[in-house]
């Protein structure tokens, strides 16, 4: 006996249900995979970015106070990402990665609702079969037999008719569900990430300024007066004063001997002339002498 076409429309439905639930099974179960790796990789990302802060800040420490402020300040906005970083893990756990692991036990629920409309249809064909033997082994008694089978089918009947019009109630809510859900599920993970990657922007931005706002003339002048120390300058001064001590005395020196010189020649004069007056008193003497005699 050949399936009623209402039996053949009922196949073809549960194997469209069938296929359905599959490709959610499968779909959504390599969605929850890949979002779940995505998510240890950011977390990754984050303890390297973690690493990376405290270089930042330890290097800081080495350098000029004008970098060194820059630095730091440049590190805690680096620190302040990560935290941001961190509460985008935790979001996209739990708006993400959550819902679609959820959807392991929805998968298998469904299954079961479709495994029972499945047991009541084959009931259904079973019965079908039964009758189709009682017919043709006992023929004188085709009308009793027939009678009682076709009770049994019609019972088995109604009850695959019954499972049917609830699997299709409950395949109907389940796309309605899995629609609404893959929406708000991506709908979700795209405002994760705006809303990290939006307040990323600002905090980058800050750390830019910081670093471009580092005094670079100031941290040359410190480096180079490192370079030399403070008793290092002050002696500096000191040879530096002595070696002028040195040259002013060196020019007095050299000024001396011009002024003797000139004293010498004047008092070489005065003697000449006191030479010459004496010439001239003795001459006078002489010729007063010699008119005395006269």
């Amino acid at each position: 006996m050949s399936r009623t076409p209402d039996a053949r429309a009922r196949d073809t439905q549960t194997k469209q249900i069938q296929e359905n639930i599959t490709h959610v099974e499968k779909h959504f179960g390599d969605l929850c995979q890949l979002f779940s790796t995505y998510v240890r990789k950011t977390a990754r990302l984050r303890d390297e970015a973690d690493l990376l802060v405290k270089e930042v800040g330890l290097y800081a420490d080495t350098e000029t106070p004008n970098l060194k402020f820059g630095l730091k300040n440049f590190a805690d906005q680096l620190a302040k990402i990560e935290d941001y970083r961190q509460a985008e893990v935790e979001r996209l756990e739990v708006k993400v990665i959550e819902p679609l692991k959820a959807y392991g036990n929805i998968v298998k629920t469904k299954r079961e609702d479709l495994k029972q409309t499945q047991t009541a249809r084959n009931r259904e064909a079973k019965q079908m079969r039964q009758l189709e033997r009682m017919r043709q082994r006992n023929p004188s008694d085709r009308q009793i037999i027939s009678r009682k089978a076709e009770s049994e089918l019609q019972r088995a009947t109604m009850d695959a008719t019954r499972t049917t019009r609830q699997l299709e109630e409950t395949i109907d809510d389940f796309e309605k569900q899995k629609i609404r859900d893959i929406k708000n599920i991506l709908g979700e993970f795209v405002t994760v990430e705006m809303a990290f990657h939006a307040k990323a922007l600002e905090i980058y931005t800050t750390a830019y300024q910081h670093i471009q706002n580092v005094d670079e003339e100031g941290d040359l002048e410190v480096f180079r007066n490192s370079l030399h120390p403070p008793d290092y300058q002050s002696r500096l001064e000191i040879v530096r004063a002595n070696s002028k001590l040195s040259l002013n005395r060196t020019g007095t020196s050299m000024s001396q001997p011009v002024t003797m010189q000139s004293r010498t020649s004047s008092r070489q004069r005065k003697r000449e002339d006191e030479e010459e007056e004496e010439d001239d008193e003795d001459e006078d003497d002489l010729e007063e002498v010699t008119d005395d005699e006269h």
